[in-house]
């Protein structure tokens, strides 16, 4: 996706428009992502997986028998992907003219604080998925909103740190994420905007969407159906 200054990085190294470290994001490992979506689709389901980053979940899902068509806006995360057919392509620009068993929006980018930006991650997740598929969505719980905090955790071999946590408005939150690898250190800041049930509901529903019910207990992962077309 194009800048956006909500959204933004420092550190050594490829950094993508919105603040990615390309090295960082390859040294990621998943943390039961693929697993969880294996089980919630059919087996061998094809998947479109809309900001796939550096591969993350899409080689593990690829080693669970799927087949995946790879999208980031960033070249240099794509090239760290490997057996997925990649494009290089903004996500809200996307048009491939074939659908999918499956798509994907992971990593949260659904909660952009642009409004015009998440209906058009939507309407292309409405695009290219099959009329009997389904839409997996991730968001964070929405009392997350009200109780993050500076915080630390590790994933592999990376420290990660949450910090100058602030409110700009009741359903946004701002926070930048330090991580560290050995010597070297990289910062993300971002803005996220609060995905609540009803709210979640409304934008589905402009895209020709429907909620169909959530993966996990938290309900931060989400199923989605298309709504057949009128006759």
């Amino acid at each position: 996706m194009e800048f956006r200054p909500h959204e933004h990085g420092t550190g050594p190294g490829t950094l993508t428009p919105d603040g990615c470290a390309v090295e960082l994001y390859a040294r990621l490992p998943a943390r039961g992502e693929p697993e969880l979506i294996h089980d919630a689709i059919p087996e061998a389901a094809t998947i479109l997986e809309l900001g796939s980053g550096a591969g993350r979940i899409t080689q593990p899902l690829l080693a669970l028998g799927h087949e995946v068509v790879a999208v980031d806006e960033s070249a240099a995360m794509l090239a760290h992907v490997r057996g997925a057919e990649t494009i290089c392509s903004p996500i809200e620009t996307l048009s491939l003219g074939r659908q999918f068993d499956v798509v994907l929006l992971a990593s949260h980018l659904i909660e952009t604080p642009q409004d015009d930006l998440r209906r058009a991650l939507l309407t292309t997740c409405r695009t290219h998925v099959a009329m009997d598929g389904q839409v997996i969505i991730e968001r964070k719980p929405s009392e997350w909103y009200d109780s993050a905090a500076s915080a630390q955790s590790t994933l592999g071999e990376v420290k990660m740190c949450m910090r100058d946590v602030r409110r700009p408005e009741r359903d946004l939150l701002a926070a930048t994420i330090e991580y560290t690898l050995g010597d070297r250190v990289w910062t993300q800041s971002f803005v996220s905007r609060r995905i609540d049930d009803d709210f979640l509901t409304e934008e589905l529903a402009a895209a020709k969407l429907r909620l169909a019910g959530f993966l996990t207990p938290d309900r931060a992962w989400i199923r989605a159906l298309p709504v057949p077309p009128l006759l």
